[in-house]
């Protein structure tokens, strides 16, 4: 006959109390650490991954070849957009402020959208401990001009906060406007410098257009995509200079 084991009875309620309620870490079937048993690869005890932050820029937030703008379509689907947007007065900018426009939204990491546009329209990009650009270089697609030095840039809105105010925005609610003025998937944000940017203002392309010309079939198709991507409208004059630009695209 074996040799039996007495168990303090003690230890035997503490236990089986502990089993019932729970309390003991899972066990692996051979009774040693549990991480040991996971199958290769997994990770039991790592932290989920922190959701991603509004509008943050994803692959299809890049520009594509050949565009500093992300969100571009081709020359012939601007000019369907183009077609179908409303053509109506220029509205009024009763009740305007900037300040209905929440920008510069946070993106996560310290990095708001200024510095996340800084970062993807510049090459050699370095960033100190709080996301603020401290080296690049960036070429400004209105004037051509290349910087060294962020603090030169602006960030420009293709169609300005102004604008879309006159044009349809004035009736939208508050996040419907910081959707707008934080855009990084649709071609609505560029780093540009301050000097054109200022030069622009919030005029719609009849009444300014980038002095580099070789810009024009760019800002054309991304102008008339951001319009039509909110249902903007547009007035003769502009719709008129949109077509001009659109028709210097190659195709």
């Amino acid at each position: 006959m074996g040799r039996q084991i007495r168990v303090p009875g003690a230890v035997l309620v503490a236990l089986l109390l502990a089993a019932a309620t729970g309390c003991s870490g899972p066990i692996a079937p051979d009774g040693g650490d549990p991480k040991a048993s996971a199958p290769a690869g997994s990770s039991p005890t790592a932290a989920p991954k922190s959701p991603k932050a509004p509008n943050s820029p994803g692959d299809d937030a890049k520009p594509a070849g050949g565009d500093v703008l992300p969100g571009m379509v081709t020359a012939a689907v601007a000019r369907t957009q183009l077609a179908a947007l409303e053509v109506a007065p220029v509205g009024t900018m009763a009740g305007y402020s900037r300040d209905k426009f929440t920008h510069w939204a946070q993106q996560g990491n310290k990095c708001d959208t200024r510095e996340v546009v800084l970062g993807r329209n510049g090459t050699g990009v370095t960033r100190d401990a709080e996301c603020k650009a401290v080296s690049g270089n960036w070429k400004s697609l209105y004037d051509g001009v290349v910087v060294t030095d962020a603090g030169k840039m602006d960030i420009d809105h293709m169609v300005p906060l102004a604008e879309g105010w006159r044009s349809g925005a004035a009736g939208w609610d508050s996040a419907r406007r910081k959707a707008f003025a934080n855009d990084l998937t649709h071609p609505q944000l560029l780093a540009v410098t301050a000097a054109s940017n200022r030069s622009k203002g919030d005029q719609s392309p009849d009444l300014w257009q980038p002095p580099d010309k070789a810009s024009w079939c760019q800002y054309g198709r991304a102008w008339t995509t951001v319009k039509s991507t909110y249902g903007l409208t547009v007035t003769e004059p502009e719709k008129k200079m949109l077509t001009t630009m659109l028709d210097t695209c190659a195709s």
